[in-house]
């Protein structure tokens, strides 16, 4: 039998059926690490061929920021922390019985009561079953200047991953990515590229835009591999206009139930000039199990589009103010985000744009993670969405993740692909999922003022 097709029964529904699409680029042999055989590799060379060395999927190199991919580098294993979780095999499937409606607070209820599935396990059926297509570029995890490689057993860093995925419905009925093949954003295939990602990095808070098939996938599966999540569709979403849609597309937040627990959680509908509009925000305070310190957590998605400049500004001044709130929510004379803070979005906004002014100036004293891979740690990357429409060629920094640069220190990055590593065709492609690049930081408390006497 192919081993594409040799997936567990809770894999079930996601098992695919060979779909020819294009010749797959058999994997190369690593340089750094040594890996089985069968496993797919990142890549580090161009969307059209391979050029030099890599790593196998269970690692990932480290290097100074600004420092050349083709250096020597530390080779860290991507959440080796996570062995500990490691859970027996895989059990059940997810068309063991109809879906239960959607409630609209999932949060207030327990989750799903599935067998918890081993994520080794998982990865190697991802793989497995994305034989066919191109490995996804290879990224480094980047140390910003000044940072070094830290282990604190009281007081762990905090993986954070953020990322839009693309709406199934919109990737295949609206978006018109006119130089990606529609094959290649079957979903069939496509669901295990996203999975694989979030299972190659294994992320202790991870924030998802574009999920529109919450129920039927990410609940479940993130579910089983220890995290609570939640789910806010947009009122209005696009992907309802769309023939056989799987629901409306909206924001949703997990978190790792061994790391953290949940205090509290407020489904945020953003309001501009005191009217409703069409987007969301999930805002989560959670209490860290290791350090016992708290942690306010905020997913959103803003309007799109050019000429909304205006509402987007709004729409993040609403936020702020909610964020502002729910920080000091308790403690009438608490200062403005008493309790740290990390915010990741799709802001739909370039640096330039008014909203993230806003977000850089807020009393909430926060910073974006990712100008911290810049040479002067003050430059956004040149880009986190790179596609082409019919409308023309789009290469934009919509993308962060914002933190409390006093209570929270970034200790590496994942870094942004390279034009080459993207590809002529841009995103999404056979070997990226979504239009969007990932982003993935690691955070850590700050020592309070009365541990360091």
């Amino acid at each position: 039998m192919n081993p594409a097709r040799r997936c567990s029964a809770f894999l079930g529904q996601l098992c695919v059926s060979s779909l020819g699409g294009p010749a797959g680029r058999k994997p190369f042999s690593p340089v750094a690490v040594s890996a089985p055989a069968g496993t797919r590799c990142c890549h580090p060379g161009g969307a059209g061929g391979v050029s030099g060395g890599g790593v196998n999927r269970t690692g990932a190199q480290l290097k100074p920021s600004g420092a050349s991919s083709t250096g020597t580098a530390q080779v860290c294993p991507m959440g080796g922390s996570s062995s500990s979780r490691l859970f027996g095999t895989l059990a059940q499937s997810l068309n063991s019985a109809p879906l239960a409606q959607p409630d609209l607070y999932p949060e207030e209820n327990p989750d799903q009561d599935l067998a918890e599935i081993d994520p080794d396990q998982l990865l190697r059926e991802c793989e497995e079953a994305l034989q066919s297509r191109p490995a996804r570029p290879h990224r480094d995890l980047v140390f910003p200047s000044g940072s070094a490689l830290r282990r604190y057993k009281h007081n762990p860093s905090i993986r954070v991953m953020q990322w839009n995925i693309l709406a199934q419905a919109l990737g295949e009925g609206k978006d018109g990515f006119i130089r990606c093949p529609l094959d290649a954003l079957n979903w069939q295939e496509r669901k295990y590229l996203i999975l694989e990602e979030i299972l190659t990095y294994r992320p202790d808070i991870l924030c998802l835009q574009e999920v529109d098939h919450y129920y039927d996938t990410f609940q479940p599966i993130m579910a089983s591999l220890g995290y609570h999540g939640t789910f806010l569709a947009k009122p209005w979403s696009p992907c309802l206009d769309v023939e056989q849609n799987n629901g409306p597309d909206g924001c949703a937040l997990f978190y790792r139930r061994s790391r953290f627990s949940l205090q509290s959680t407020a489904h945020l509908r953003l309001s501009a000039m005191m009217l409703p509009t069409n987007q969301v925000a999930i805002v989560q305070t959670l209490s860290c199990r290791v350090t016992g310190r708290r942690l306010c957590v905020a997913v959103t998605h803003l309007k799109a589009r050019s000429g909304w400049e205006r509402l987007r500004s709004a729409q993040g001044a609403d936020l702020l103010q909610s964020l502002r709130s729910i920080t000091s929510r308790g403690d009438s004379e608490a200062e403005p985000g008493s309790v740290p803070l990390v915010v990741c979005g799709d802001f739909n906004a370039e640096p330039s744009e008014d909203v993230y002014r806003r977000f850089s100036s807020s009393p909430l004293g926060l910073n974006s993670a990712y100008k911290l891979l810049s040479s002067d740690g003050q430059t956004e990357p040149a880009y986190t969405t790179w596609k082409i429409r019919p409308s023309g060629e789009s290469c934009s920094t919509l993308d962060y993740i914002w933190y409390s640069h006093d209570a929270l220190s970034v200790e590496c990055l994942l870094d942004i692909p390279t034009e080459e590593q993207i590809g002529p065709d841009r995103l999404p492609s056979y070997h990226y999922p979504s239009d969007h690049l990932s982003l993935l930081c690691d955070v850590s408390f700050r020592e309070e003022p009365h541990m360091l006497m």
